[in-house]
């Protein structure tokens, strides 16, 4: 599946098997709230949009999420707000 944000991956972990795909910096052009910190992702910052492998690219499943938090995510898990 390639777009102008790359290809997507899928990335299998304790919390099951998602689907994940790198927007780079210079295709960011949106904000968005991280669901692993609550704070925003501002427009021009690297990230990934990550998504239930099985849902294979629900819309309502997308969550974009910054590097660290993506990365970080089986220490802490998303914040109440996304749980």
């Amino acid at each position: 599946m390639g777009t102008a944000f790359g290809m997507s991956r899928v990335e299998h972990g304790p919390d099951g098997d998602w689907m994940v795909r790198t927007v780079p910096a210079a295709q960011a052009t949106k904000a968005y709230r991280c669901p692993g910190c609550d704070h925003e992702i501002r427009p021009g910052i690297a990230h990934v949009v990550a998504w239930p492998e099985a849902e294979q690219g629900g819309v309502a499943d997308r969550r974009h999420w910054h590097n660290g938090c993506w990365g970080a995510r089986g220490r802490r898990g998303p914040t109440r707000r996304w749980s």
